[in-house]
């Protein structure tokens, strides 16, 4: 796992649980937004978990390219080059051939 002190980074009590989160992530693995809304204690706040993803501030560091859409798409990413870089991400993590 990556070290990161999160508790430096500006953002809201959420974006930092979901940050910390993000970094519990393992290599390899995706988890959907929703997913990760339960496991940061907010099970029904899909949509502000997924704007706290997307105001990462250290992609690919915290590595929010392992949060994907329930429906299979890859959803989007906030780093540089997109949703190119995601996938491109994931596949050198061997998540996608």
């Amino acid at each position: 796992m990556i070290k990161v002190n999160i508790k430096k980074l500006k953002g809201t009590l959420l974006q930092k649980k979901v940050w910390g989160a993000l970094l519990k992530i393992p290599r390899g693995e995706t988890l959907t937004y929703k997913e990760l809304a339960k496991k940061v204690g907010k099970p029904r706040a899909i949509r502000a978990v997924a704007n706290a993803v997307g105001a990462n501030p250290l992609a690919p560091t915290i590595p929010c390219h392992r949060v994907v859409r329930s429906d299979g798409k890859l959803g989007g990413y906030s780093g540089r080059g997109g949703v190119k870089t995601k996938l491109a991400l994931l596949r050198k993590e061997g998540v996608f051939r």
